[in-house]
């Protein structure tokens, strides 16, 4: 049992952390009467968490080592801003061990375990040990202190491939690779030790048996520090890619009862192996017949709010009270299941282009209201900026209902009737995700996203009629409000000016020109689509709506202006139209293909290639870390690598010139 020394009430608690999750804490915190602290980075001024808490300090510039992850920094925050105890979220320093004893040195209260808790059960390999000792069942692996490259080699072999090569100390997808035969090893253990190096300070890799066709399922575990442990039910996180959660739901659709039963029973029993204190999350790997212990997350997750809203569980409550030193409030026979929770997390990233991260200001930020089930945990408002520097996600949209189907379907509109502008973000994927078939039949496993990719990014839709239409209504209204008091004569059907008039229009979609006239005056206005004609009116409404009206028809459109990009959400889906200018001066500047360009703002981690090569199309030329995952730049075509102009180590920016490859056939081809 932890000492109660540890935990004591307090009045004034620092987040250190940033985002949705520090947004998260503050509206709890707040509740419970606690006043709030934030930290900040300078890249991080004007972030939506700072906004939020009563008090905010600057811990020093945007790179997260000299920020977020600088403990030193986070304490001195604390002894200035009279914080008596630090709540970590997740993802940083939330499971640093280090972290967690300097706050007791300093006599601050951790809102999460012990360090000797953390080192016991942070460390895969170790927690590992521990579970073999423990009698929770293992997937059969190496996660053994040796780390040099025969130990590795010989343990795969042993082992049997696939095997999946992983960061000690990683989380989130990052420094982990799926390796399916022996050439394939050493490549991934370079690739994955470099990238847990940076993105955790720690490369040590452990090496377990890749289960095929694998259902990821988690435990959330609450201990007290006066010995009781509980379980709240599972979670399942199987839609994965890259390892890295995309959609979560509770309870797992997969379990039956005495399923269910069964490894909530194990969960508790990992815990309880170190007489764990705070919140937590045992996770297993099930093979569809049995599930095995894989690792424990010693902290909140993400994925938290699918618990909370079949549990009706405010599980960061919990934890302030543990941390309070109070028991917890319920036994294990109270805590009750109710209905189903579904949650998908967005990011910031372009699906059409691998997911490379997107970065840049908020332009529009609108999310529907808060009731009837559906809830939205967000870190970013209009106006913000998406940095570089931190991890891309943005917000998650939640939804709960009676039944499974019903859940999907609330989370579903949830998603649809969110609009964000001005950086890319995996909206669109999302909606296709949870509307699939087979995600509504549960017929997935954790490849289920790469295989179905195609499917679930399908090419932008050619606009139709009521787009275009739309897209005529949103410029008019917007030259409307430009013109305040002045009356739009297509929103009266009886205004007639003497003589009649035309406007033409053309947009942009891909490579496909398309032409919209509108006819106004001597009676009602009308738009002229090729040889169809369509009676049209319309009425602006609030916040980027309004309702469009063709032939007796109305419609609810969404629409964002952006000089001459038009975005629309209409009940066909979301469109990105091009506005040709009337004036000219529409040409855009044409990149070479042959240049590799930088596509965002990052760290040159490894080249691949040398000057001179021969290459195929495809083919590695260097890697990237952008928003700490590695991103590997290719080959547009067939060529030789003319000339690389970078080297490893070097910070490049957005549209920096790093190589450049010469055709050696058709492009085309």
């Amino acid at each position: 049992m932890a000492s109660s020394a540890l935990y004591r009430r307090f009045r004034t608690l620092l987040i250190a952390n940033r985002g949705e999750i520090a947004c998260r804490v503050i509206r709890t915190a707040r509740a419970m009467g606690l006043r709030t602290v934030a930290v900040y980075s300078e890249a991080d001024r004007d972030a939506l968490h700072v906004a939020e808490a009563d008090e905010a300090v600057l811990i020093g510039p945007a790179r997260a080592r000299d920020s977020y992850l600088s403990i030193e920094r986070i304490l001195e925050a604390a002894k200035s801003s009279g914080a008596e105890a630090i709540h970590p979220g997740y993802g940083f320093l939330s499971e640093s061990a280090e972290f967690a004893q300097a706050c007791a040195d300093a006599g601050i209260v951790f809102v999460g375990p012990t360090a000797a808790m953390i080192t016991a059960m942070g460390s895969k390999s170790g927690s590992k040990m521990l579970m073999e000792k423990a009698g929770v069942p293992l997937v059969p692996g190496f996660h053994g202190e040796a780390q040099d490259e025969a130990t590795l080699a010989k343990a795969a072999d042993k082992i049997g491939f696939p095997v999946l090569v992983k960061a000690s100390a990683g989380g989130g997808g990052r420094g982990m690779r799926v390796v399916r035969s022996a050439v394939e090893l050493a490549a991934a253990i370079v690739s994955a030790k470099r990238e847990a190096k940076a993105a955790f300070g720690d490369d040590r890799m452990l090496i377990e048996k890749y289960v095929d066709n694998p259902r990821h399922i988690e435990v959330q575990i609450v201990g007290d520090s006066h010995g009781n442990l509980l379980s709240l039910f599972e979670r399942e996180c199987t839609l994965q890619r890259r390892h890295q959660k995309v959609i979560e739901e509770a309870p797992s659709p997969t379990l039956n009862a005495a399923q269910r039963d069964a490894v909530c029973a194990a969960a508790r029993k990992a815990a309880g192996a170190v007489n764990y204190v705070g919140a937590g999350t045992i996770e297993f790997v099930s093979d569809g017949k049995d599930v095995f212990f894989i690792e424990m997350n010693t902290r909140l997750q993400v994925e938290h709010p699918v618990t909370e809203l079949i549990t009706g569980i405010d599980l960061v409550e919990w934890q302030l009270r543990v941390a309070f030193g109070e028991k917890l409030p319920l036994t294990q026979d109270q805590i009750t299941l109710n209905g189903h929770a579904i949650e998908a997390r967005v990011y910031a990233e372009n699906p059409h282009k691998n997911f490379m991260p997107s970065v840049g200001k908020i332009r529009t930020w609108r999310t529907p209201e808060e009731s009837n089930g559906l809830r939205i945990d967000a870190g970013y408002r209009q106006g913000d900026a998406v940095s570089p520097n931190y991890d891309a996600m943005l917000a998650k949209v939640i939804a709960w209902a009676p039944t499974r189907d019903a859940a999907i379907d609330r989370l579903n509109r949830g998603l649809e009737d969110t609009d964000v502008r001005g950086i890319v973000t995996n909206i669109p994927f999302l909606s296709a995700l949870v509307t699939h078939p087979d995600v509504r039949a549960n017929t997935i496993d954790t490849g289920f996203i790469e295989r179905e990719l195609k499917t679930l990014t399908p090419p932008p839709a050619a606009p139709g009629d009521i787009e275009l239409c739309a897209a005529v209504a949103a410029i008019v209204s917007q030259e409307e409000a430009a013109q305040a008091g002045v009356k739009s004569p297509w929103q009266t059907a009886g205004w007639m000016p003497v003589g009649r008039r035309q406007r033409v229009f053309k947009f942009r979609h891909g490579a496909d020109e398309h032409k919209v006239t509108l006819q106004y005056g001597s009676g009602p206005a009308k738009l002229l689509i090729g040889h169809r004609e369509f009676a049209f009116t319309s009425s602006p409404g609030e916040d980027g709506h309004f309702d469009l009206t063709l032939d007796g028809s109305r419609s609810r459109i969404v629409a964002v202006i952006e000089g001459h990009e038009l975005y629309l959400r209409t009940r066909n889906g979301r469109f990105d139209i091009h506005w040709v200018d009337p004036f000219g001066g529409d040409d855009e500047e044409q990149v070479g293909e042959d240049k590799i360009m930088a596509p965002l703002p990052g760290t040159v981690v490894a080249l691949l290639a040398e000057e001179g090569a021969t290459l195929e199309k495809g083919a590695a030329i260097l890697t990237l870390e952008v928003m700490k995952m590695e991103q590997t730049l290719r080959a547009p075509f067939a060529g030789v690598l003319k000339s690389i102009k970078c080297k490893v180590g070097d910070i490049v920016q957005e549209g920096v010139e790093l190589a450049e490859v010469e055709p050696t056939e058709s492009k085309s081809a």
